[in-house]
């Protein structure tokens, strides 16, 4: 589906598990070569896939990091990935509590996302956080919990999709 700008759905991507999964990728998927990663400092970057770039921006949402990396999400895996630099979701200090049984960072991406459609891909989304969104924010929401071992696979992509062809 093809939207404007006004009304793209956002697309809040954590990096630790859905883009670099906790286990090597299988065999017979692309991932970075050691040698060309180097210079980086983080050991776990062959795991990217580099094809998860086009693949986002073929999804047609506003990419917007929602990860503790940060702006050196913008620094290091934009580039690696193929993506424009992308704006990031800022937390909150480490002395606010999320209401009870819900992810740190559920309560300020519905607030980033005022009230726009998004997909949130993460690796430790709960029913709590579903429940959550769906009672506060009011708009259509899908928060997608990826498999951190895995990272994303296309099933994954093949359900968001179809949840943004809805």
């Amino acid at each position: 589906m093809i939207f404007s700008a006004a009304d793209r759905p956002l697309m809040f991507l954590d990096v630790d598990g859905p883009l670099i999964p906790l286990r090597s990728r299988p065999a017979g998927r692309r991932t970075f070569p050691d040698e060309d990663l180097r210079d980086y400092g983080n050991p776990l970057l062959y795991r990217l896939d580099p094809d998860d770039g086009r693949r986002l921006l073929a999804l047609n949402c506003e990419l917007v990091w929602a990860t503790t990396w940060m702006a050196d999400a913008n620094e290091v895996l934009s580039p690696l990935l193929g993506l424009p630099e992308l704006p990031v979701v800022e937390w909150p200090g480490t002395d606010v509590d999320p209401p009870h049984g819900l992810h740190w960072k559920t309560k300020p991406i519905i607030e980033w996302a005022a009230g726009r459609p998004f997909v949130w891909l993460d690796d430790e989304l709960t029913d709590a956080d579903r429940e959550w969104a769906a009672a506060q924010h009011g708009n259509r929401a899908l928060l997608h919990r990826v498999d951190p071992y895995a990272g994303l696979t296309e099933a994954d992509y093949s359900l968001i999709r179809h949840w943004l062809a809805e």
